[in-house]
């Protein structure tokens, strides 16, 4: 498939107008890695229910896996100074004027 027909195939995310605002489930960590004794890269905040997971290049993969559990759409990077959304449903990183950057 070539790049145009990813373009023309894209839609926007509805995901994004369903969101409300949600508390981090915790500060600064994959609860789920801390319990294993485990590490991870960096930090994914559910946008559905404010759990924090950790990352795809992590080997655990919590947020990927919260998805896929709960069918929760939208997650966002828990990383300081990074404010981008990604939709698993609709496979795109999603825009919206109201995301906040985590100081």
């Amino acid at each position: 498939m070539s790049f145009l027909d990813m373009f023309r195939r894209r839609k926007d995310c509805d995901h994004v107008a369903e969101l409300v605002e949600v508390e981090p489930g915790s500060p600064d960590s994959c609860l789920k890695c801390l319990e294993m004794g485990d590490t991870w890269v960096n930090l994914r905040l559910c946008l559905t229910c404010g759990h924090v997971g950790c990352c795809d290049n992590s080997k655990n993969k919590h947020a990927t896996a919260h998805y896929r559990e709960t069918n929760h759409p939208v997650i966002q990077s828990y990383q300081p100074g990074e404010a981008w959304r990604y939709c698993y449903v609709d496979d795109q990183n999603v825009t919206d004027a109201a995301t906040p950057v985590r100081p």
